[in-house]
């Protein structure tokens, strides 16, 4: 006599129908905008700054204050910006913060006080304050977003 064959269990037939809820959404993590063009270097530079302190007023390479954090960045892609984040906030496109793309202007606080730089995901490169050190965050532990511009 034939031996019966054997069935797969059922969670191995159906491997999705019992798949955790915050495994079903990993595919969306894939979708996440890339830095690409001259936002990449943007990107990069700003990554590589994270960890150096935040001095009011410093421009770099050893230190520097949030405009001049972003400023840098864009340098390395081959783009002038102005030093100032008020100026910042007048030197390219507004976009609505939820279309935030990696290497944005994020600004923080009124009249662009603060500025960083969009990573993607929901993150920020940026210089804190005087006595911070430069570091990538969510925007929500960054503060209230005031605006967000693409360069130009």
């Amino acid at each position: 006599m034939a031996p019966a064959p054997v069935m797969a269990p059922a969670a191995v037939v159906e491997p999705f129908a019992a798949m955790e809820p915050a495994l079903a959404i990993q595919p969306a993590l894939a979708t996440e905008p890339v830095p690409d063009g001259k936002a990449a270097p943007a990107v990069a530079f700003a990554r590589a700054q994270t960890g150096k302190p935040c001095v009011w007023g410093a421009t770099g390479p050893g230190s520097y204050d949030g405009p001049s954090l972003v400023r840098a960045a864009w340098r390395a892609a081959g783009v002038v910006l102005p030093r100032t984040a008020q100026d910042q906030a007048l030197a390219g496109t507004p976009v609505p913060p939820a279309a935030a793309r990696p290497g944005d202007l994020v600004f923080f606080q009124d009249a662009a006080d603060h500025v960083g730089l969009c990573t993607g995901a929901g993150t920020v490169v940026h210089a804190p304050g005087p006595g911070a050190y430069i570091r990538e965050e969510p925007l929500a532990e960054a503060g209230p977003v005031d605006g967000v511009v693409r360069p130009s």
